[in-house]
């Protein structure tokens, strides 16, 4: 991880933005195109690796559908972003849990959006960048409620690595 100060790291969460569903390639990549993808976005927060066999093992247990023509769609990398973010705190049977739970209530595109607003609006305020959490959606269940915590616990641990980094650095 590189060494940031403290309000770089504060600009760096300020900017994060993931991309919408929407906006995520529906033309299909290949394996190591999702890998830099999925990379290039989550790299501002440290450690959230994501590589070529991690991917392929995600699809051999299930949590991710099989690629056509070895070629992942818009879906798949939504739910790859969701595992890459997801798997720092919970284990694969519970993000397959959470899966399970998403598919019940909301579409893909609904799911993820959210993730999406939720997971910055939840870095912001670790961070310092907003005084209050803000509301995201307008429903409310246990499929919210469990998504929000997964995303705090992350937000937090996120937290925690990059000023944890910042006090090592200034011991030296």
């Amino acid at each position: 991880m590189e060494k940031n100060t403290k309000e770089e790291i504060r600009n760096l969460i300020n900017e994060f933005s993931l991309p919408r569903y929407n906006d995520i390639p529906n033309v299909g990549l290949y394996l190591e195109q999702v890998v830099k993808y999925i990379s290039e976005y989550l790299e501002p927060l440290g450690n959230f690796s994501l590589t070529a066999s991690m991917v392929s093992n995600y699809v051999k247990k299930g949590l991710v559908k099989n690629p056509v023509k070895k070629q992942y769609d818009r879906d798949q990398i939504a739910f790859l972003f969701f595992i890459a973010v997801a798997k720092n705190v919970l284990s694969m049977e519970d993000i397959r849990l959470l899966f399970e739970m998403q598919q019940e209530t909301y579409t893909s595109k609904r799911a993820y959006d959210y993730f999406c607003c939720e997971f910055e609006n939840v870095l912001q305020y670790v961070f310092g960048l907003k005084e209050e959490l803000a509301t995201v959606g307008t429903d409310s269940n246990d499929t919210k409620t469990m998504l929000r915590n997964t995303i705090i616990a992350v937000a937090y641990k996120v937290y925690l690595d990059k000023y944890l980094a910042v006090l090592h650095s200034e011991e030296q």
